[in-house]
């Protein structure tokens, strides 16, 4: 009883952008009279941004070839989810996340907001302008799982106000006020801008971002001179910028973690420097260590975030390689969970995308193996499968197994006028994939795609068949019992 008085007084009380809150989708009811005993404790949801069933395809194939297994393809429960938002068949980043996170459907481009939120462009000092009768907070799983007593956290490898980790801890009408998103994560008074349903705060944030907590006078954005990371140590945060602080951090008996790694994104997962920055599972196992510290559980929530950048700029190879960093943290957390949970009867663990890209798998092309050195794979060229001669497109000229259908490099002559691809120019790190439509640089779109979802644990079996994305949200809360 005192958990769901608790629940309400979240639902009552946001007033962060707008008013007070809207009220959530009811979670679903349970098959039977029993399941609050058999609630899990701990819920982490991993998020590949940008992640659709090609890509992660195509990550398959590079990473261990046409017949070898990902982490995320061994989950026993699976679903389709359906993205569109409530004014968009395609949708961008933060109305999906924010659908997973609250059951509601919103506009693109809004964060964690009610359905009748128009988005507005922020302030040119990246404040909020949403106005006070645009729309109102809606409850958050995170800001749930916070009133519940459980820990909090957040990871990605994008800026930490970016819109899928803000959507977890932050109400606004446009994605792009991320000075106000910050602000909303750091403990502070009324005046403050901070989000009070996170109670003293997210217990564990990791990422990129720094110029957002950061005065314009020390390099960063922020315009009303607040330095934001000093007031994060002042709350009892242990702060890290760099590898060799992120290790020297004890979450045994760090009380809360804080560690921004660039001033913007966190670098591809093909560029990182091991020594300067730690990877996604890095800082989710130490994310899930410190948090084990609540004896109530957890909420993780962890992103892949730069799939979707390398997507967007269309080199398929950084896309690829993040989405198996991505992997790799689900391999590490499943892992690291099982240390105390072995049979995760007291864990959840949901792994999906937001939306989908535009990349494609072309052509009849014979199977290629994993990619190494000398075997571009899936990066490659297509080659014939009954006889693996160079396949030819009605110019004559050889032409690679992924594409885009929208992007920035695209032929617009016959391609016999260009000099022919080699599987040693389109392997390269940073080459850019062909487009059927051309785009500007970076500017490749998403796609609207239905998206897989993966789940392993406690009540984990909730996930199957075609579901909405805002589904999501209600099937977590109802295995939280929250």
């Amino acid at each position: 009883m005192k958990q769901l008085l608790m629940v309400s007084a979240i639902a009552l009380g946001l007033s962060a952008c707008g008013g007070s809150s809207v009220t959530n989708p009811a979670p679903t009811p349970s098959a039977t009279p029993v399941a609050q005993a058999s609630t899990p404790k701990n819920v982490i949801f991993f998020l590949g941004d940008g992640m659709g069933m090609t890509t992660l395809t195509a990550a398959r194939i590079y990473a261990v070839g046409e017949d070898g297994e990902l982490t995320i393809d061994t989950l026993p429960e699976t679903a389709f989810v359906k993205t569109f938002s409530n004014d968009a068949q395609v949708t961008d980043s933060a109305p999906s996340m924010a659908a997973y996170m609250t059951g509601v459907k919103m506009n693109n481009e809004v964060i964690s907001m009610s359905q009748d939120t128009l988005a507005k462009d922020p302030n040119k000092d990246l404040t909020s302008n949403c106005g006070s009768s645009n729309g109102k907070p809606v409850t958050t799983l995170l800001e749930i799982a916070k009133a519940a007593g459980l820990a909090t956290g957040v990871v990605t490898t994008t800026r930490i106000t970016h819109a899928t980790p803000a959507a977890t801890y932050a109400h606004v009408c446009h994605r792009d006020a991320e000075n106000d998103i910050a602000a909303q994560l750091v403990p502070g008074d009324d005046k403050s801008g901070f989000n009070r349903q996170l109670l003293d705060g997210v217990d564990v944030v990791f990422g990129g971002g720094s110029q957002f907590f950061k005065p314009t006078a020390a390099g960063g954005k922020r315009a009303d001179g607040r330095d934001l990371i000093a007031e994060m140590k002042a709350n009892a945060y242990s702060i890290a910028s760099n590898k060799a602080e992120f290790d020297q951090l004890d979450p045994k008996t760090a009380k809360k973690m804080f560690g921004l790694f660039s001033s913007s994104h966190m670098s591809y997962d093909l560029d990182r420097d091991p020594a300067k920055e730690p990877s996604l599972a890095d800082m989710t196992v130490k994310a899930i260590q410190g948090l084990q510290k609540n004896s109530k559980g957890m909420f993780l929530m962890v992103e892949g975030g730069r799939i979707d950048h390398a997507l967007h700029e269309t080199t398929a190879k950084k896309a690829l390689q993040d989405t198996v960093a991505f992997d790799n943290a689900i391999k590490a957390a499943i892992a690291e969970v099982k240390k105390t949970d072995p049979e995760l009867k007291n864990t959840l663990i949901v792994v999906t995308a937001d939306h989908d890209h535009t990349l494609v798998l072309n052509g009849y092309a014979a199977r290629t193996g994993k990619s190494a050195a000398g075997n571009p794979g899936v990066l490659g060229l297509v080659r014939n499968y009954s006889d693996g001669s160079l396949a030819k497109d009605d110019d004559g000229m050889p032409y690679t197994i992924i594409g885009f259908g929208t992007g920035e490099n695209r032929v617009n002559d016959s391609r016999s006028k260009f000099a022919a691809l080699t599987d040693e120019a389109v392997f390269a790190n940073s080459y850019h994939q062909e487009a059927v439509i051309q785009t500007a640089v970076g500017a490749e779109t998403h796609g609207g795609n239905n998206v897989f979802l993966g789940a392993i644990g406690k009540n984990a079996d909730s996930f199957a068949g075609v579901i909405d994305n805002t589904k999501v949200f209600s099937l977590i809360r109802s295995a939280m019992g929250l």
